[in-house]
């Protein structure tokens, strides 16, 4: 650790002001902040409110993703040489190769594992690289630090995404993310919606076949097989809910997330252990989340309460809504966005609502777009300052009023 040091103070006046590469300040001050503790702290009482800062709140929903990440990269890899064996082919390319060496057998956890990390690593290799690029740009013309928010962005956005997408259509959504509904309205901390779901909803309205359908959710070409939000959609029944290969989708396959879907979002268990965390260390907001899953219940339940059995979607029960899709998985990692979110807590739970009633709405009404959880929270994140507006006005007409009581009682 010491020669790390010694590398770092030899380099820093020639970045810090007056040096010869002062312009390029952020790009040096990313890394040192990245390897040591950084050099300018608070201290005094009158500011410290917490002994975490910044850069330890977004390491720490980085590593809640990773229960969710790594049974990610397990399922991927499952459903994969699934249907390797059942079609009877072998992968193309690189993947040959490695593919071989770890096994075909899906059975192995181990050739699994490696199956799904060769297609999760490149698709969060590619939006971790261009996603920094933009902000170390956009750091260097402004002149300000690289923020550790990308952090969370980055590993978010690539979760969210089919393990069949094309790389070069996830440069162009997490380019959006980050330069149109961040960097255009400030940086970080000034955007009013989650960057990584808008680059997710670019993707899903630019490129739909890419990002939705059939083709999509198993990493082997030529295949293809619907996931349960996909079935529902079109009518099928929970009951009739079957993977690829003609087995039974039950609920505890769907809430363990042995299902085809995005990378990150088919484990409703491994997302709930991440929240959990979160939760815990007071990082996400519980009235979100709590607020999100009772909205959509209650939802769910008018929809099913009035359903004349002629939109399947409106009569599903609200325990498949939970676990089907990606609602779970927003409701924890991005509807929580401290940013983007409300900030009090009656607003919290305005907000949280909006989300969970929004979801089932748009499944139901809108069949066309069953992955509701994603335009729900983006949606909410337009209201969010209305929610803490209103409540912050309705604190102060109370206070108002108490202020005056207390005179007229004098």
């Amino acid at each position: 650790m010491k020669f790390i040091h010694n590398i770092f103070d030899r380099m820093e006046p020639s970045f810090t002001k007056g040096g010869k590469y002062e312009k390029y300040y952020a790009i040096f001050e990313m890394f040192d902040t990245f390897f040591r503790q950084p050099s300018s702290q608070t201290y005094s009482a009158s500011h410290v409110r917490d002994g975490i800062d910044l850069k330890r709140i977004m390491i720490t929903v980085w590593l809640c993703t990773f229960p969710a990440m790594f049974w990610g990269m397990y399922n991927v890899g499952f459903q994969a040489l699934t249907a390797i064996n059942a079609m009877g082919i072998a992968p193309e390319g690189w993947r040959t190769v490695i593919t071989a060496l770890a096994g075909y057998d899906p059975n192995s956890i181990w050739a699994c594992f490696v199956y799904g990390a060769m297609q999760f690593l490149p698709i969060y290799a590619v939006t971790f690289i261009v996603g920094i690029l933009w902000e170390i740009i956009f750091a260097v013309v402004r002149g300000h630090e690289v923020n550790e928010g990308f952090f969370v962005t980055s590993v978010l956005f690539a979760l969210s995404l089919p393990p069949d997408i094309p790389l070069w259509q996830v440069a162009l959504g997490i380019s959006f993310g980050v330069v149109v509904a961040k960097e255009v309205f400030g940086g970080t901390g000034k955007n009013f919606i989650n960057p990584a779901l808008a680059g997710r909803a670019f993707l899903y309205f630019a490129y739909p076949a890419y990002i939705s359908g059939d083709a999509v959710w198993t990493a082997v070409d030529g295949f293809s097989g619907a996931t349960p939000l996909g079935l529902a959609a079109l009518g099928v029944t929970p009951d009739q809910f079957v993977d690829a290969y003609g087995k039974a989708i039950t609920w505890s396959d769907a809430f363990l997330g042995n299902m085809q879907g995005a990378i990150g979002e088919v484990s409703t268990l491994a997302i709930l252990i991440g929240g959990a965390v979160l939760i815990y260390t007071k990082i996400a907001s519980w009235r979100v989340i709590a607020g999100s899953i009772i909205g959509l219940v209650l939802t769910a339940l008018a929809f099913n309460l009035f359903s004349d059995g002629s939109n399947p979607m409106a009569s599903l029960a609200p325990q498949w809504h939970l676990v089907i899709g990606g609602f779970m998985f927003g409701a924890v990692f991005m509807a929580t966005d401290p940013v983007s979110a409300a900030h009090t807590n009656a607003g919290r739970w305005c907000y949280g609502l909006l989300i969970g009633f929004m979801t089932v709405a748009i499944r139901v009404i809108n069949p066309a777009f069953p992955e509701g959880i994603m335009l729900a929270i983006l949606f909410a994140n337009l209201f969010a300052p209305i929610f803490d507006y209103f409540v912050v006005q309705a604190n102060i007409k109370r206070q108002t009023a108490r202020r005056l009581a207390n005179v007229s009682q004098k």
